[in-house]
């Protein structure tokens, strides 16, 4: 029987709509929440290899809001770009376009998790406006710099062999659910068993969603080669840092240093927890962002 999900009620009670837009030449697949004249909108970015899932739990404890929450472009059921990398400059491009067809350009909030807030961080350093901007564990230093740096280079080897190898091989190793267990389990902090259950089971169901080899690598090399560290200086918005205590990914002391690139942050820690705080302790975050846009 499947873990249920803490947030599940929440998340329930709030409306919802489906849509898709043509973005870039790319079939875009967004999930919106909350009520259509909330007086603040807030764009959310998702990790790498997740999709618009991964933040709903933040999504279930901010009901007031209208929260656009897209799957980048080749992850979930949105389509590749046809005509640019999957780069941080091309999902930049991508984020801004997307903002202009909704509307939102300018006055949208803008919210990234981990690999998101790469790119939400690239997309404000060139110029894309926004009132504000949250980045949830932001990666903080170059991946091959932290307490992990020997399993980064474990992991380009990895993608690069789901690359080169025929094509059902490739896909089965990429995919493999042995591999996403292994990477739930290593950062998932929390002792409480149900919970643990049911994020390795989110892992399982939308951890495998990207549309071709060639993309998945051409998005790992970019998480991997860039950091919010590259573009906070140009980051002219006020800018909240929710950080975690244990996050391996990005150490604390490195988070300290972060908020200091910018010309207008502040940082949050939320302890006990690593860099699934969207799913560990996605009230700490809501409640941030809530005192973060009052």
């Amino acid at each position: 029987m499947p873990a249920p999900s803490p947030y599940a009620a929440a998340l329930s009670a709030i409306p919802r709509r489906d849509l898709e837009l043509e973005v870039l030449g790319a079939r875009t697949r967004i999930a919106e929440y909350g009520p259509a004249d909330a007086p603040r909108t807030l764009v959310v970015v998702h990790g790498f290899r997740g999709d618009h899932h991964g933040l709903e739990p933040v999504v279930a404890l901010l009901p007031e809001l209208r929260i656009i929450a897209p799957d980048l472009p080749g992850f979930g059921a949105s389509e590749p770009l046809p005509d640019r990398a999957h780069d941080i400059e091309g999902y930049a491009a991508w984020l801004d376009a997307l903002l202009v067809a909704l509307g939102v350009r300018g006055t949208a909030v803008l919210l990234g998790h981990s690999f998101g807030s790469i790119v939400v961080a690239g997309a404000l350093a060139g110029g894309v406006p926004a009132p504000r901007s949250v980045l949830i564990n932001p990666i903080g230093q170059p991946a091959l710099e932290g307490p992990r740096g020997i399993l980064t280079r474990g992991a380009v080897a990895f993608y690069r062999l789901g690359a080169v190898l025929p094509r059902r091989a490739g896909f089965a190793l990429l995919r493999s659910r042995a591999i996403t267990r292994v990477m739930s389990v290593s950062m998932a902090k929390t002792r409480e068993r149900s919970l643990r259950r049911w994020i390795h089971e989110e892992h399982d169901r939308y951890f495998s969603g990207f549309a071709n080899r060639d993309m998945l690598l051409e998005a790992f090399r970019a998480s991997v080669s860039h950091d919010v560290s590259d573009y906070a200086a140009q980051v002219r918005v006020p800018t909240l840092l929710i950080a975690a205590e244990e996050d391996d990914i990005t150490p604390l002391a490195a988070q300290h240093r972060l908020v200091r690139l910018f010309p207008d942050a502040r940082l949050v820690v939320v302890p006990e927890v690593g860099h699934l705080v969207h799913y560990e302790a996605p009230a700490a975050a809501a409640r941030a962002i809530r005192e973060f846009l009052a």
